[in-house]
């Protein structure tokens, strides 16, 4: 829920404001809940401290580039679109869990991770008229977005997930102020595209009715984070990943009533496979965990 309310309120931004500036504002407001509200309720500002600084670095580069592509993405494409194709995702997650943390994915588990990836394909739909490259975007998100939460898993071993959360919203915070001073003036926005300008767009003061939109992506961010953070620290990355599903629905909702953007046919059906990919998994995993 706080992830895809911190999409919707992103892709309305889009339109007005560099996506650096989005990320920024978004960030100061959730690093100001973390420190202010999560931080004292889980164990003081003592969680700051870390011995793996590089680490996070590199969980946080991955976690920018996870956002920076499915955010262009969102500038152009509707919202239930970009959803559905980063949910290949969770299938990437269930692959890196057996590359890199040496868990055990069966084979019904890589048969319904194969549907899934058909409903992703039927979603770009390569090689058709409605093809758009801007569709490659989510997926580049979502191999980003594995790696992060494979390292998750990693550092979860002796990292809160309040520490976790906090140095996420720091490099969110770099990064953004980097673009800034870099390009925040705006000289390379043509105007051309919607993704485009969205990454190259001039800074400005938002107005005051778009201020409840800041407000809901730093509080989706914060509250999201942390608790995805502490989703992938306490159990295996196989699981978790397929409970994500859960926003694709809401990405549809918020789709609709903001945005006025309802699936195609063809969309329908990649949604079904790759949320009935996931639902089968969830169901196999309670099974084994059963007997």
């Amino acid at each position: 829920m706080g992830f895809t309310m911190n999409d919707m309120a992103v892709k309305y931004l889009s339109t007005d404001y560099a996506m650096h500036q989005v990320i920024g504002i978004r960030s100061a407001i959730a690093l100001a809940i973390t420190l202010l509200l999560i931080m004292p309720l889980t164990g003081g500002f003592a969680q700051i401290r870390t011995r793996k600084p590089f680490t996070h670095m590199l969980r946080g580069l991955f976690v920018v580039g996870a956002n920076m592509a499915f955010f262009l993405a969102l500038a152009a494409m509707p919202m239930a679109d970009a959803t559905a194709i980063f949910f290949v995702s969770p299938m990437i997650i269930a692959l890196f869990s057996v590359i890199f943390l040496k868990e055990t994915v069966g084979p019904r588990r890589w048969l319904a991770i194969g549907f899934g990836l058909l409903g992703v394909v039927i979603m770009i739909r390569p090689g058709s008229d409605t093809f758009s490259p801007i569709a490659l975007l989510p997926l580049l998100a979502a191999a980003a977005y594995a790696g992060l939460h494979t390292l998750t898993r990693k550092l979860g071993v002796s990292e809160s997930a309040a520490t976790l959360a906090f140095y996420i919203q720091v490099t969110f915070i770099l990064f953004s102020a980097a673009v800034g001073l870099s390009i925040g003036d705006g000289r390379f926005d043509t105007g051309s595209h919607a993704s485009l300008s969205f990454l190259t767009r001039a800074w400005t003061w938002p107005a005051a009715a778009d201020w409840p939109f800041f407000l809901i992506t730093g509080l989706g961010s914060a509250i999201g984070g942390l608790l995805i953070s502490q989703a992938y620290r306490l159990c295996e990355a196989a699981l978790v990943a397929p409970l994500e599903y859960i926003a694709m629905p809401m990405a549809i909702f918020w789709g609709v009533l903001i945005f006025g953007d309802w699936p195609d046919g063809w969309a329908w059906i990649g949604i079904f496979l790759i949320i009935g990919s996931g639902i089968y998994m969830i169901w196999r995993e309670t099974l084994n965990r059963v007997k």
